[in-house]
């Protein structure tokens, strides 16, 4: 976008924020125009890249090219903050009606009226400018694996109203990094990569149900489908059932690498973490379910850490 985009908020006056936002510092500092741009994209709430970016790293981590691939890591970590952004403005104009009659969702850009569509899809456009230079960087096993997940992202907005386990779904597409990192960093896909995708699939639908569990009662409401919803006050009992698989698949995919019963000591720390999670996890209290919810972010570091000591190895 080659100007500043216009705003019909006040030069002086802040976009309402939702709970989970983190509006301080550098964000503060953006043009009154451009602020809800970056509310958008998601810029305010950086967990959202942070787990799209875990299973990418991972991936690299695992294969063992670390440390000598550290700017293919960072190239991963621009591509999560665009293509998340991007996944992100997508989602709001798909879901612009729903977001209106959600408390925690109506003030979000495009549900309010404060951007246009037709200017969310340039926002939209330009951000995945930014990711195609990022694949491009990338070897060309990696960027077909990459693009094959471009039907799972658009059909994302729309599962919450096809099925209750729209985590599912999301477990699919965000979790793709795992499948794109091997090949970036090897130029091969193997097994090891698949049993990640695997591991963090079950990951998502953990943390992605304690996420659901802010929105029960206006889910409800409105219509909306969530894997909360439909398991209801068995909720924290299946959160526990997917981070159980999660760490299946985890150490399946760090044996595939490395087969010594030493590697699943590497997932002693995320295990006990899970187990916080779940033992501490209030239902009915949305400042719980967010804050553990973010708290995944430190998951994926024990997790990378856990790849990178048997990718080294």
């Amino acid at each position: 976008m080659t100007s500043p985009p216009t705003s019909t908020r006040p030069p002086d006056a802040e976009a309402p924020l939702t709970p989970d936002s983190q509006q301080h510092g550098w964000l503060r500092l953006l043009p009154a125009a451009w602020t809800d741009y970056a509310l958008l994209a998601r810029l305010d709430r950086p967990i959202g890249s942070w787990l799209l970016f875990w299973p990418c790293a991972w991936s690299v981590a695992l294969a063992g090219t670390l440390p000598g691939d550290w700017a293919l890591l960072l190239w991963l970590a621009l591509g999560s903050v665009a293509m998340r952004g991007a996944g992100c403005v997508y989602n709001d104009i798909v879901d612009r009606d729903l977001d209106a009659q959600v408390a925690r969702t109506r003030q979000r850009p495009v549900a309010s009226g404060r951007v246009s569509v037709k200017k969310a899809w340039a926002w939209l456009i330009t951000l995945c400018l930014v990711g195609l230079v990022v694949l491009l960087q990338l070897p060309l096993l990696a960027q077909a694996i990459a693009l094959g997940s471009l039907a799972l992202v658009a059909a994302y907005p729309f599962m919450k109203r096809i099925t209750w386990w729209p985590q599912a779904w999301l477990g699919l597409v965000f979790t793709w990094g795992a499948l794109v990192g091997w090949p970036a960093a090897t130029g091969r896909f193997d097994w090891p990569a698949l049993a990640l995708y695997a591991g963090a699939f079950w990951w998502v639908m953990g943390y992605d149900t304690i996420y659901a569990l802010q929105d029960v009662e206006d889910d409800e409401i409105v219509g909306v489908k969530s894997s909360a919803l439909r398991l209801g006050a068995r909720s924290v009992a299946g959160i526990a059932f997917f981070y159980g698989f999660a760490l299946v698949g985890l150490g399946a995919a760090l044996w595939l690498k490395l087969p010594d019963p030493l590697v699943f000591a590497g997932l002693i720390p995320v295990a006990l973490h899970f187990l916080w999670q779940v033992v501490t996890l209030d239902p009915a209290d949305g400042t719980s379910a967010l804050r553990r919810f973010r708290s995944n972010r430190f998951a994926g570091l024990l997790i990378f850490m856990a790849a990178l000591a048997v990718g080294s190895a």
